[in-house]
């Protein structure tokens, strides 16, 4: 009889409950300007890229960016294995699991219970108020007569003096009146003190977790693009540390030559002492540098390893810095600043804030009325067979309201807190849009002069090799002295060692303009999915 009524009731406490719910005392986020030009710079330093051509780190996968099989085979063994990423991935399944427990709050938590009374009275009679039939008493005589003992379901009342009439209300059962005994059952299901979110303060704290979770997704993708980058970075660096420790042993071996000549000639008198020494200078520091570079390699290998997580094998390891770049070249230039807003870690700023503008919301709806629902529906009976008889039901509602008066402080000091905190998350967020776009542009800046300055330096490296060839034969036929050949020696070695760097800085750039604009989406690392 109680089931329709009951839920009919909480249908519209519900929907009461869920029509008011839509108040929300947040502010209403409205995304920072640009604190950046609205455009990259342009100027001597960049140069101008076909926009139609180019394409954008951000849109292309690493494995189609990064054109060296080696180096992604490289980039693959670190994905699976770098324990910072695991770090990473594991932040993000915390903050999921944290939003889902928020979450939880929005809804009332129903809890089923059920129990059982064992109850003896030593007057022979249970006044449980439960029992159901009706007896017939017998009648007494007199201030002190005894009552008889009422018989039917349930256990009779009893009286004493005057005429007792067995009666009660309540489920059926069965009981040993004569021993005073009952047995009661209870079974229930309700929800207790479930918060009805009336000035969104469960829904901002909900959406601010929410935003946290998001943010350290970002953090993740953030992460893996700079494990990307510094992988890539590290695996040029010991290619041109392969290619440096070459040029040293052949310098070594020139320099050598030139000190057995200058020996020889010392010997039979020709050459002087003072040229022995210059000579033997130079071959000394090649040697220096032949020890230098290989101890370079090793740390590169062992730098490399540490962001794989593994022992690499050397298969995977590059020999040589490739005359060509191992990442497609066609990177865009002239870019608009909201670009910016791709990267993981601006995006993660982003969610930061947005979270802090949800905590305003929920401070200021602490400044209202708490309102609060237990509820519980159920079944209660003296037997267990017939705990689910009917007339058995139980059910109850109790709405309560709480208002703080005073809190010496407490409330208002949250809310400055709360917008404290929001204003440091919109400083944060415009400094990284102004970093990130200061990265960008100092990329863009040196992938404007990078052509001309290999240019320049290989053309530098020619004409050393050329001049030093020259000088060697004047030299040998007694044109020029051997200070001459030794110079033009050195200013080789200089001029190898310099292009070597060019180059090394052009395959950097192209790595660093791929972390600057955010990077690319990983195919063998997806994305937690969201709720």
């Amino acid at each position: 009889m109680f089931a329709p009524i009951l839920t009919r009731k909480t249908a519209l406490m519900f929907a009461t409950g869920l029509t008011l719910a839509g108040c929300n005392l947040a502010p209403k986020y409205v995304r920072p300007e640009l604190s950046v030009p609205t455009a990259t710079p342009t100027g001597p330093a960049y140069a101008a890229t076909d926009a139609a051509g180019a394409i954008m780190p951000a849109d292309t996968s690493w494995e189609v960016f990064f054109t060296d099989d080696r180096l992604r085979r490289v980039i693959r063994t670190a994905l699976e294995n770098n324990r910072d990423l695991r770090v990473a991935v594991a932040n993000v399944a915390q903050a999921r699991a944290q939003y889902t427990v928020q979450r939880s709050n929005l809804f009332p938590t129903l809890a089923a219970s059920g129990s059982a009374t064992y109850q003896k009275s030593p007057f022979g009679a249970v006044g449980s108020g439960l029992a159901g039939g009706t007896g017939t008493g017998g009648t007494g005589t007199g201030g002190t007569g005894t009552g008889g003992t009422g018989t039917g379901t349930g256990t009779g009342g009893t009286g004493t003096g005057g005429t007792g009439t067995g009666g009660g209300t309540g489920g059926t059962g069965s009981s040993v009146v004569s021993s005073g005994r009952a047995d009661i059952y209870s079974a229930n299901v309700g929800i207790s003190a479930w918060q009805i979110d009336l000035f969104g303060r469960v829904r901002n704290l909900t959406q601010a977790q929410q935003e946290q979770y998001f943010a350290a997704e970002e953090n993740r993708n953030a992460a893996q693009v700079s494990l990307i980058a510094e992988i890539a970075t590290q695996w040029l660096t010991m290619a041109a540390d392969q290619d440096r420790l070459k040029i040293a042993r052949d310098t070594e071996r020139a320099f050598g030559q030139t000190v057995k000549l200058t020996q020889d000639r010392f010997r039979i008198g020709i050459a002087s002492e003072l040229e022995v020494r210059q000579a033997s200078t130079s071959y000394d520091q090649a040697r220096s540098d032949i020890a230098d570079a290989t101890t370079l390699i090793a740390q590169d290998q062992n730098a490399l390893n540490l962001l794989a997580g593994t022992t690499l094998t050397a298969d995977s390891l590059p020999a040589r810095l490739d005359t060509t770049s191992p990442t497609l070249e066609n990177l865009p230039a002239n870019l608009p600043s909201e670009v910016l807003l791709r990267r993981p870690d601006i995006a993660s700023a982003e969610h930061q804030l947005i979270a802090a503008n949800a905590n305003i919301g929920a401070a200021r709806a602490a400044f209202f009325p708490n309102i609060s629902l237990t509820a519980a529906f159920g079944t209660i009976s003296l037997g267990l067979s017939n705990l689910f008889g009917n007339g058995s039901q139980n059910w109850s509602i109790a709405p309560s309201v709480s208002q703080t008066l005073f809190d010496f402080g407490r409330n208002k000091g949250n809310l400055r807190y709360a917008q404290a905190t929001r204003d440091a998350a919109v400083a944060t967020y415009e400094k990284s849009i102004q970093t990130g776009f200061r990265e960008v542009a100092d990329a863009l800046a040196r992938r404007g002069t990078i052509g001309a300055q290999l240019q320049a330096q290989t053309s530098l490296r020619d004409n050393a090799a050329g001049a030093f060839k020259l000088s060697e034969l004047r030299f040998r036929a007694g044109i020029d002295t051997f200070l001459t050949t030794l110079d033009s020696q050195r200013s080789l070695y200089t001029a190898q060692q310099t292009l070597l760097a060019a180059r090394l800085t052009r395959d950097s750039n192209s790595v660093e303009l791929y972390r600057a604009l955010g990077g690319g989406v990983t195919s063998s690392l997806s994305s937690t999915p969201r709720p």
